[in-house]
């Protein structure tokens, strides 16, 4: 694990390990993690969604949908300052933590926090937003056909939406392609991250936005909107 550890964090493994300290004390204390995950947070946590990387092009702009306490949408900008990240929740206990912890970990340059739901984030909510980036991570979110309703508007065409799944994603690609397609996706595949560095490796569902189609009263990101370039809090 630390041989993985050093491989996905490079130079900021410190980084990375100070959010984990801060996932293992307030995100226990604040309800963000339970306590029997505290002891799995490398393996099962940061490195699992740090494997993602390999999917980003390099110096893109992501959105992470339902970020919760930050996975994988913090991990990713912890492993790659080169990309500018936007997390968006819509719990007010959950984007606390999240602004909080990007100012202790410094990286406020480069991380932005939502709080909304997706849709809000594609049409903008308070004056904030609308979003678009070239790449939409989200985890343990929502079945494949709902989370294109809620990501695909949020990826730029062309971009794609990066679904970290488990035993199921198979499945849900069989049950949920035809919704995908109408949505202006491409057909889904299957992409394994960290293959020669985790046991199991990340399985990710990834999903190119091959065509816009927009749900009535989403409107078109401005250019300044793009990548999340506006902080929101």
């Amino acid at each position: 694990m630390a041989d993985a550890a050093r491989a996905l964090f490079g130079d900021r493994l410190d980084l990375a390990a100070g959010y984990a300290e801060l996932l293992a004390t307030d995100g226990v204390v604040r309800g963000l993690i339970g306590p029997r995950e505290a002891p799995r947070i490398w393996d099962r946590h940061l490195l699992n969604c740090a494997a993602v990387a390999e999917r980003i092009p390099e110096g893109v702009s992501v959105i992470d949908v339902g970020s919760g306490a930050g996975l994988p949408g913090l991990v990713l900008a912890i492993a790659r300052p080169d990309l500018n990240v936007v997390l968006v929740e819509p719990l007010a206990r959950r984007t606390s933590f999240l602004v909080e912890t990007v100012e202790r970990l410094g990286l406020a340059r480069m991380v932005r926090v939502f709080r909304g739901r997706a849709d809000e984030a594609a049409t903008g909510a308070n004056g904030v937003g609308p979003f678009t980036a070239d790449v939409v991570t989200a985890r343990a979110v929502a079945p494949l056909d709902r989370l294109a309703t809620w990501s695909l508007p949020l990826v730029v065409r062309g971009g794609r939406l990066l679904a970290l799944k488990g035993s199921s994603a198979m499945d849900e690609i069989t049950e949920h392609a035809g919704a995908v397609a109408k949505l202006g996706g491409g057909e889904p595949t299957v992409q394994l991250c960290g293959v020669d560095l985790l046991d199991p490796p990340t399985t990710v569902v990834e999903i190119v936005r091959e065509r816009v189609v927009r749900p009535p009263g989403v409107k078109t990101a401005s250019k300044r909107a793009r990548g999340g370039r506006k902080r929101a809090r």
